[in-house]
């Protein structure tokens, strides 16, 4: 059967040819593309090669034992379901094979029906997380606006406001904690605004040294004071006939602050050292992560400057606010670091998703840019894995204190240093409080099968 026939992947590996040819031809006319290896080495050249999504394996080889080849197999890809065979079955190696990761364990000489129906839901399950991937893809392209991606109630409010406010405003504030895309609303404004042809200029007051504010905002003349060798224009002036962008507004000094104010009511600014006023037609888009109203009590902020800019006020959510939008903002940006770095990434392991969906996102969307283009950038396989998360996600406790970690990696840190039996007791128990015991559901949640949840509820004696 050729690849062109089915997009479901089978790799079948076994010493023994006449199995192997057994197996193919009993699943020939199943809806799958078959492929085999007659020796493990071969085997694994042929997953790093194909990413076949299922995995049939003996478990006596030569060479390289199918314990250890399914080791291998999940590293390269913990989305393949791996399938292991013996003639020698034992509920000790059964047992172990489901605790490194196989999803089912057959005795050979395999019944011919129980062959079918497991291939056949293992297919079907493949595709169902084939359209699942699409659809996340599909979702991404529909619901972005300008640079934003999200489907939350919060964020469609928020592209309403910026869709009635671009046309007309001149002053506008955009508030919102640290990494929330303060600066992607301020590029929606100047773009959907009338003088989206003129230019959009951006200054980041944190940035800018106190004693050359004004020199920056509105420009100097020539010899205005020492080091001013020639006439200088503003960003104001730059941003003539378009929008400035006042990043942080709430570090300008108080000073800078009241000639501000005279710009945005007079729409004239005065370069240093000269006596012209010269008239700007400039619309002004002021951020800030501060609480301004603190600042004004505080003698901080003027007030008359902060009901200027706050005529019209736009909110960026949090993402903790928002974490409906977590699993399209995680395609999004896998989406955007799989082109960047040239890989073939296909989604993130299920085990992963749990894990950021647990975090609390201080830093925000910029926080979760940074985490994803970290994973991608060391990713090995074509699902981003726990492993490929930056250290302080895979080690620290999330907020309900179970850790979720590889298999057979211990804390590095002594503040985290349970025993990898307790961790795994926590999360297994979490998953089940969170699904009211449904074992189903919960080994979903977890991305193991029924199988390797049942062997851990007995091994920690959960109810």
């Amino acid at each position: 059967m050729g690849a062109a026939q089915s997009d479901i992947k089978l790799l079948v590996i076994d010493d023994d040819r006449r199995d192997l040819e057994f197996i193919a031809e009993v699943l020939a006319e199943s809806d799958l593309h078959i492929l085999t290896a007659d020796d493990p080495e071969k085997g694994l050249e042929l997953v790093r090669r194909e990413h076949p999504q299922i995995v049939l394996s003996d478990i006596v080889m030569p060479k390289i034992n199918g314990m250890e080849l399914l080791g291998k197999i999940l590293e390269i890809d913990p989305a393949i379901e791996v399938i292991l065979m013996t003639a020698h079955y034992s509920t000790e190696a059964a047992v172990e094979a489901i605790k490194k990761g196989a999803c089912d364990y057959l005795t050979k000489p395999i019944s011919l029906p129980v062959l079918r129906e497991r291939f056949e839901k293992l297919a079907m399950n493949a595709r169902l997380r084939q359209r699942t991937l699409a659809l996340d893809s599909e979702l991404v392209e529909t619901w972005q606006f300008e640079g934003m991606v999200g489907r939350s109630p919060l964020m469609r409010e928020m592209w309403m406001l910026i869709r009635r406010v671009a046309p007309h405003y001149r002053n506008c504030a955009v508030t919102g904690p640290t990494g929330t895309g303060k600066e992607l609303v301020a590029h929606a404004l100047h773009k959907l605004s009338p003088v989206a042809a003129g230019p959009l200029v951006v200054c980041n007051c944190s940035a800018v040294v106190e004693t050359l504010f004004e020199s920056e905002l509105f420009g100097h003349v020539k010899g205005a004071f020492t080091g001013a060798n020639t006439d200088k224009i503003g960003l104001f002036e730059s941003a003539h006939g378009g929008t400035l962008f006042l990043d942080e507004i709430g570090d300008m000094p108080l000073t800078t602050q009241a000639k501000l104010l005279r710009v945005l009511q007079n729409q004239e600014v005065q370069r240093v050292g000269s006596l012209h006023a010269r008239k700007v037609d400039v619309r002004v888009v002021a951020a800030t992560n501060h609480d301004l109203r603190a600042q004004i009590a505080a003698k901080q902020f003027r007030e008359d400057l902060y009901y200027r800019l706050s005529m019209v006020e736009i909110k960026t959510p949090a993402l903790a606010d928002r974490k409906e939008d977590l699993a399209l903002l995680e395609r999004y940006l896998l989406q955007k670091f799989a082109a960047q770095y040239n890989k073939p990434l296909a989604g993130l392991t299920l085990r992963t998703q749990i894990l950021l969906a647990r975090h609390s996102w201080p830093g925000n969307v910029r926080e979760l840019e940074n985490v994803i283009g970290h994973a991608c950038m060391i990713a090995t396989g074509v699902f981003i894995d726990l492993a490929d998360l930056p250290p302080y996600l895979r080690e620290v406790p999330p907020e309900g204190g179970a850790l979720v970690l590889l298999p057979g990696r211990q804390p590095e840190s002594p503040a985290t240093a349970l025993s990898f039996d307790e961790q795994e007791r926590q999360v297994v128990q979490q998953a089940l409080t969170h699904t009211g015991g449904n074992q189903a559901r919960a080994a979903r949640i977890l991305g193991i099968s029924r199988d390797k949840l049942r062997y851990k509820v007995k091994k920690h004696n959960l109810a």
